[in-house]
């Protein structure tokens, strides 16, 4: 794939960099694929010059597994599994997953290839690692975690805290007439219906542990009142309608609806791409006609990693809420059954835009361009670029109250002051962007006071957003989230929220050549339905000529 130097620098390479230079991790992994013609984990400008050298990554560097072998076997990289095992040693990997260093290193060593002291500073870099974890300090078993088992993994706290966790990750994204919470007393008999009605296993996603153990979605709503269970869809793939009557009977029997829909892992995994974003098969037929026929409020939940054009279910009076509840993991069923009672009040935030199904016809997988073109006819990516249609937001998330914003108090002005002692290279673009690398960074920042009101009648917690526009330019992105914060407010009751917005990582932009620069000018930062404007101005201290 064809990645340009704004993108990498722009959107790729961010939440790796945070994770190394925030988050302090001691490993990166390479991935399989070729990026501008390099694997990555045969690019020294990847891994040497920038995890290692920019980001001053403390660990070590590991391939995804047989990323090595793959590059030889199948991208024909190299020539030799010699040369590939020179090559990836070379550009900085440290540690192989998968046997082919294991095969390939000595070779290469005798055939000149590579030398002791690439071997050796790859084996320092892992074993640095091992010796903070304590892995040279004797026997494991009477180290601080060297009986560690399944007993500490499944404490009651340990499984209260993924309940939690199920909990607050669900988003509600449609909720007419207050169709949600259900009631105890209204709604004693609840028809469960869908091919992710009594999910287990495929709640925990792809790439998961060994539960402690699970409560399906049915077993969960079953907890709270009395249930009528029928799959609709023998599975998510739902190739005929064969169990369609089963659960149309069952909502016209029930005093409300419950749909569990969506996807699992035999629809989106590693090595299986979905190629459109409509529900597989006939799900949206038999929603449809379960909606029709219920007897009493139709709602609609939706399991699965990625966006689901959903635009059918939005638009039909008759379904009056949609939950996300992604991959809600072993406590999901509990989870589920909580919010759609009101026992918890749901604050979470779409994690990504939902697109309309047309979205896919004109982006091709393998484009990774970030900002539209439009003589290419081409969409471009995510909220901050794509300007067309979309079935929700992404940040978007209701709630069971009502939360009002505040702005207390925030500068109009900000002084971004140069470093004096750089006189080299452009400073400025027209005079109106200033490189990172040529101002004061430091802890240089906006700092925001924001009451956040909850005018409702139930307490929550609200997940703040905030979100800012830069000046205009045509490689500028039409907004990006540049804060968060979350916050509880019990009912008819204010928080005082503070936020700081870094200006050098959060206020600024990349232009054409991958320089990071901020821009000179008037910032607008939205925060729900409120706005307020800072004017970012350059010192005329150390004035760098453009």
């Amino acid at each position: 794939m064809q990645v340009s130097k704004q993108d990498i620098e722009d959107t790729f390479d961010v939440p790796f960099k945070m994770c190394v230079q925030d988050g302090n991790v001691a490993s990166v992994m390479c991935s399989y694929n070729e990026v501008n013609g390099v694997p990555t984990c045969a690019d020294p400008n990847l891994l040497r010059n920038t995890v290692r050298g920019q980001w001053k990554l403390d660990g070590y560097i590991v391939s995804d597994c047989d990323s090595v072998g793959v590059f030889y076997n199948t991208q024909h990289y190299t020539t030799t599994p010699e040369q590939a095992a020179a090559d990836a040693i070379k550009a900085g990997l440290d540690l192989d997953c998968g046997p082919f260093l294991a095969q390939h290193s000595e070779d290469a060593v005798k055939q000149g290839l590579l030398n002791e002291v690439d071997i050796n500073n790859a084996l320092v870099n892992t074993l640095r690692v091992q010796m903070r974890l304590g892995m040279f300090d004797g026997e494991p078993s009477v180290q601080p975690f060297g009986k560690l088992g399944p007993k500490d993994v499944c404490t009651p706290s340990n499984q209260e805290l993924a309940l939690e966790a199920a909990r607050q990750g669900i988003v509600l994204i449609k909720n007419s007439g207050v169709s949600l919470p259900l009631s105890h007393r209204r709604h004693r008999t609840v028809a469960v219906i869908g091919p992710n009605s009594d999910a287990t296993v495929s709640m925990i996603g792809n790439y998961a542990g060994v539960a402690c153990g699970y409560t399906s979605p049915l077993q969960g709503i079953g907890s709270y009142v009395k249930t009528i269970h029928q799959l609709g869809c023998a599975n998510v793939a739902c190739r005929d309608d064969k169990l369609f009557s089963a659960a149309i009977d069952a909502a016209r029997q029930a005093d409300a609806t419950v749909l569990v829909m969506g996807l699992d892992q035999s629809i989106e995994a590693e090595f299986r791409d979905r190629t459109g974003l409509l529900l597989p098969g006939r799900q949206q037929e038999l929603v449809s006609k379960v909606a029709k026929a219920s007897k009493g409020p139709t709602v609609l939940v939706l399991m699965s990693g990625g966006p689901i054009d959903v635009s059918f279910a939005k638009n039909d009076p008759r379904i009056g809420a949609i939950l996300w509840a992604g991959y809600p993991g072993q406590a999901g069923g509990a989870a589920i059954a909580d919010v759609l009672y009101g026992t918890t009040n749901p604050g979470g935030k779409l994690p990504m835009t939902w697109y309309p199904q047309d979205y896919v016809s004109n982006l091709a997988m393998t484009d990774m361009a970030m900002r539209s073109s439009q003589h290419r006819n081409y969409p471009g990516r995510t909220y901050r670029f794509y300007k067309g249609p979309v079935v929700y937001p992404f940040g978007h998330g209701l709630s069971y109250t009502n939360f009002v914003h505040t702005i207390v108090n925030a500068p109009h002005v900000v002084t971004v002051p140069l470093d004096g002692h750089r006189r080299s290279g452009n400073a400025t673009v027209l005079g109106k962007a200033i490189k990172v690398n040529h101002a004061r960074c430091n802890k240089l920042s906006v700092g925001l006071q924001v009451n956040v009101k909850n005018t409702g009648s139930k307490d929550g917690t609200h997940t703040m957003l905030v979100f800012s526009t830069p000046p205009a330019g045509h490689w500028a992105p039409s907004k990006q989230l540049v804060a968060f914060a979350k916050v509880y407010v019990p009912a008819r009751s204010e928080q005082q929220v503070g936020i700081s917005i870094h200006v050098c990582k959060f206020l600024s932009v990349v232009d054409q050549s991958g320089v990071r620069r901020i821009p000179i000018g008037l910032h607008r930062i939205h925060i729900g339905d409120v706005k307020h404007s800072v004017s970012l101005e350059a010192a005329t201290l150390g004035v760098i000529k453009s």
